[in-house]
């Protein structure tokens, strides 16, 4: 039986509303090609939301204000470390983010390209249900509050 360790990521549905419509940013992670939401671990004494905004900064490569709380997700997996099994119990908290400033081109080596996508092809393009649902909870979030003007 491997150990089980602990980590807790935070992330964010970034979105902006131009003359096309609302977008949210997505990220193409390396090494994987795979689409998924900005997000990454917590540093030491960071909270979940100064480490959502910093992610979501550093992989889409925009500032944003954090809205409001979208959900935690939680998922386990294994990974070789040393030559030995672990297995991770992961925690994501996301939360949803209002676009200030800042171009995705601006993303940093982790992502491959970043860019500002209509909520449908986000829904299509995101590799993990589990981000498509936080997205449409974070959609729901955006049309029942204020947030979206």
């Amino acid at each position: 039986m491997s150990k089980t360790r602990k980590q807790v990521s935070a992330g964010g549905v970034a979105y902006r509303k131009d003359e096309d419509g609302l977008k949210v940013a997505i990220v193409l992670m390396l090494p994987e090609m795979r689409w998924q939401l900005p997000k990454g671990h917590l540093d030491p004494g960071e909270t979940a939301e100064q480490a959502a905004l910093r992610e979501v900064n550093e992989e889409a490569g925009v500032v944003c204000e954090l809205i409001a709380p979208i959900d935690s997700i939680e998922y386990w997996f294994t990974t070789d470390r040393s030559g030995k099994t672990v297995r991770i119990h992961k925690t994501v908290h996301f939360f949803l983010m209002k676009y200030i400033s800042g171009d995705v081109a601006d993303h940093d080596d982790e992502v491959a390209e970043a860019r500002w996508a209509t909520p449908d092809e986000a829904l299509e393009m995101l590799a993990f249900q589990a981000e498509r649902d936080v997205v449409r909870s974070g959609l729901e979030k955006i049309s029942d509050t204020s947030a979206g003007q």
